[in-house]
């Protein structure tokens, strides 16, 4: 394949990344399985298929996307999730990876334990990507979207450990269970001992991180290096990259400045969009190989093999959340917190309960297949017994679960009556932010009772009218949250004026500074610097009237 070749095949993938985010836009039909459809089609039309490299996915596309999610979830809301996160992360994907293992040994000819458990290992954890993206457009409650975050970050590490130890006991000729155990365990400390090292090292840097560039670039290098350091020492490098991510996400907002929270932002929103649609898109060109590639095994095997796979990851993950909703209430899985409810909690804090029936269900039904299960079963040596077969089933849980799951899941969302509470989420936002006004309203009256000479009474109240003004505001807005008895967010005309008047200013001043630049009066430097300024003005306001 050319040069010319392979950058006409990567402006291909971004025009069709671009269009289908669009189509997704305004039909609202998942990206994942739309990009994936489209891999399908290319595939069987003439020219060059790109072949999934397992190297480049587990080394170079992985770690970023795992990163970038680790970045934008909550540390606290995992750690008080914790004991139903690692139910469904470590010992779910244990649970169905074994019994895949078992069935593949006893019911496929010619199958061992090692390689049954490594296809297991494969097809164990979901990939969270499409579940959420169709979650958070369908309006899932925020505290089903932290567990899908939460398990889709720690099952890759259980998986693909697991992955690891499956493929030295099938080259060993022996699948033992207590090795596999220590392997695990060593493996699996062993990377949040480098994630923590990595995290820390990244504090130690806090100097670099106050310069954008900087900033950018040292975010950028940071899963690699995770990665790398752990994989070297034979440790996961999957939980060095999350445990690391989740840290420094953590750590954030202390110790960077707001550019460069605002430029890193952005640039690791473009990374996530190109790489997850690169990706789905070599998940559907994979198809046609594999398919040619099954000629040697018989349809009965190959019908076995897929029944014994679909069956497994359909329905263990819905048994095993039923099943631990029967066991004792102490060992319930729950929502939020490990508490009792004989325990004190904050003031204004609730009490987390137990898992319900219609948060079961959809749990259950977030189980789609994708980047991590196609990198493990790709990773797989190529004189791995069986590796075609192995190959195939795992591509079509994939491709089920996608299409199934990603198509039903917003629909299942819906009926089953599961929304966010926006009145309760921009109520918290909003105390919040007065609370954060009447901070720097209290630090003003230090600042004037210590008397600074540099500082002028007259700066200090004008400050202090732009500040009351906000907290009016917040406060008003408080009021009718309060006076609102509805879920959803009330519609306030005086809100929905004020922000159109913002918006209308803002283009105002936009055009006329374009009209200074046009007749020559504002150098282009100029106008970047005067229009930066307004992008930062307009990046504060709502998306759309009464969402903010």
């Amino acid at each position: 394949m050319s040069y010319e070749e392979i950058l006409l095949f990567a402006l291909s993938a971004v025009g069709v990344i671009i269009v289908v985010h669009w189509v997704t836009d305004k039909t609202g039909l998942p990206a994942a399985v739309l990009l994936t459809v489209v891999g399908i089609v290319y595939s069987y039309l003439p020219g060059y298929n790109l072949v999934l490299d397992e190297h480049i996915i587990l080394y170079f596309i992985l770690p970023p996307l795992l990163y970038n999610a680790a970045l934008d979830s909550s540390l606290l809301d995992i750690r008080r999730n914790m004991r139903t996160v690692i139910s469904l992360s470590v010992a779910l994907v244990l649970v169905t990876a074994l019994l895949i293992g078992f069935g593949f040994s006893y019911w496929v000819a010619g199958a061992t334990l090692a390689a049954g458990v490594a296809l297991g290992a494969a097809v164990a954890p979901p990939d969270p990507v499409a579940a959420l993206a169709v979650g958070r457009k369908a309006g899932l409650p925020a505290k089903l979207i932290t567990l899908i975050q939460g398990e889709g970050l720690l099952n890759d590490a259980t998986a693909l450990t697991l992955l690891t130890v499956a493929i030295a006991a099938q080259e060993d000729g022996n699948f033992s269970f207590p090795s596999a155990i220590g392997q695990f365990v060593i493996s699996a400390t062993g990377g949040v001992l480098i994630g923590v090292a990595v995290a820390y090292t990244v504090r130690f840097l806090r100097p670099l991180r106050s310069d954008p560039l900087s900033a950018n670039a040292l975010s950028i290098i940071t899963p690699l290096a995770a990665f790398l350091v752990a994989e070297h020492w034979h440790l996961s490098g999957v939980l060095a990259v999350v445990v690391a991510g989740l840290m420094i996400g953590h750590d954030t907002p202390r110790y960077t400045t707001g550019a460069s929270r605002l430029q890193t932002s952005a640039v690791w929103r473009l990374i996530d969009f190109l790489l997850e649609g690169v990706v789905f898109l070599l998940i559907g060109q994979q198809v046609k190989s594999i398919l040619g590639a099954l000629n040697d095994y018989s349809w009965t095997t190959i019908t076995i093999a897929l029944a014994i796979t679909l069956g497994a990851v359909l329905l263990i993950r819905p048994l095993w959340l039923v099943v631990t909703q029967l066991l004792p209430r102490q060992l319930h899985l729950r929502l939020g917190g490990q508490q009792d409810d004989d325990m004190d909690c904050p003031e204004g804090v609730k009490k987390e309960e137990p898992i319900n029936g219609r948060e079961v269900t959809a749990l259950s039904w977030a189980g789609t297949r994708g980047v991590i299960t196609l990198a493990a079963i790709f990773a797989l040596p190529h004189d791995f017994p069986n590796r075609e077969l192995l190959v195939f089933c795992a591509m079509i849980v994939v491709l089920v679960t996608l299409v199934g799951q990603g198509l039903t899941f917003a629909p299942l969302v819906r009926w089953l009556g599961l929304r966010a509470d926006q009145k309760d989420k921009a109520r918290l936002r909003n105390e919040a932010r007065s609370a954060a006004v009447q901070a720097a309203l209290n630090r003003l009256d230090d600042i004037q009772e210590e008397q600074h000479d540099n500082v002028e009474d007259e700066a200090i109240e004008q400050m202090r009218k732009q500040l009351q003004v906000r907290l009016d505001r917040y406060r008003r807005r408080l009021d009718l949250l309060e006076q609102f008895e509805s879920q959803e967010l009330p519609q306030s005309p005086q809100y929905e004026a004020a922000l159109t008047v913002r918006q209308a200013v803002i283009d105002a001043e936009r055009e006329e500074l374009l009209r200074w630049r046009d007749a020559g009066r504002l150098s282009d430097d100029n106008l970047r610097v005067l229009n930066r300024e307004l992008d930062h003005e307009e990046l504060v306001l709502p998306k759309r009237p009464g969402t903010h």
